[in-house]
């Protein structure tokens, strides 16, 4: 059967349709590539890959479910586009298979080392993680429920402990964007970024009440203390001078500010003993 426009009927290497430009035939295409194989001209080359573009985005959008979240779909695009212009010169049609045949082994197999590249988790974990998924799969179409840890290590032949470990393993090796879009739909667009808890424990309410709770009795038990055991303390803490620094700035000798010092905080500590729990919550 004579070969009708690749747009339309779909090609033996693919069994889907390409998109390819309208207005080019695949005739067209094989004489456009003997023409650029013969003579080697720019122009012919990029009519080429403009011409075999929606094939290679084709590829990569039906490779798309393979592609993990962390992974931008545009630099696999990217990276089609360099494999269909190294298959433009390397392509052989005496060995017997289409130009679009060869351009879809090689687009696909540079999808799949880009895939690998990208990858932080050894092939030996990922396989792993598919006989887990296959088991999972198995075990609930059989069981009509999903299979607890116990029962999915019996399956899998692995201790529980091991099976634990492979899942940590495998969560260390997940990497996503943290400006990647989530929530449900209809919901407004927010970044992942904006559900991570903050560390800073000055953006935290609880922390902040407990903190002003426990200044008021700390407060209290610090005007006790003589002017002299408030300045070293002053000194020590807030200034964060040594202690021969302190006894020099207040003309006395260094054993006299361990003493002051060991004696404001025996005062503290007494005074604050009751509020203990308190202060153990802002440490």
């Amino acid at each position: 059967m004579q070969r009708a426009e690749i747009a339309m009927v779909p090609t033996p290497a693919s069994s889907a349709r390409t998109s390819l430009d309208a207005r080019i035939s695949s005739d067209e295409l094989h004489a456009l590539w003997r023409r650029y194989s013969a003579h080697g001209e720019r122009v012919d080359r990029e009519r080429l890959v403009l011409a075999l573009s929606g094939l290679v985005r084709w590829i990569v959008v039906r490779t798309v479910r393979e592609i993990p979240g962390r992974c931008d779909i545009d630099d696999f695009v990217s990276c089609g586009h360099e494999a269909l212009i190294g298959a433009l010169d390397r392509y052989a049609p005496e060995r017997g298979a289409s130009l679009e045949q060869y351009v879809t082994t090689r687009v696909r197999g540079a999808l799949i080392d880009e895939l690998r590249r990208q990858d932080w988790a050894p092939r030996s974990l990922r396989s792993m993680e598919r006989r887990v998924r296959v088991a999972q799969d198995d075990f609930l179409g059989k069981r009509g429920r999903a299979p607890s840890s116990g029962e999915l290590a019996t399956v899998l032949g692995v201790s529980p402990g091991e099976l634990r470990r492979h899942r940590d393993n495998l969560s260390t090796a997940v990497v996503v964007s943290l400006n990647a879009p989530i929530g449900a739909p209809g919901e407004p667009a927010r970044e992942r970024l904006d559900w991570i808890a903050s560390e800073d424990l000055t953006t935290d309410p609880e922390h902040a009440a407990s903190l002003a709770e426990a200044k008021r009795p700390f407060r209290r038990a610090f005007a006790s203390l003589t002017r002299r055991e408030r300045e070293v303390a002053v000194l020590l803490y807030v200034h964060g001078l040594t202690l021969g620094d302190v006894g020099r700035v207040l003309g006395i000798s260094e054993s006299r500010v361990c003493q002051l010092h060991a004696g404001l905080k025996r005062t503290l500590r007494a005074r604050l003993s009751s509020d203990e729990p308190l202060f153990a919550d802002v440490a």
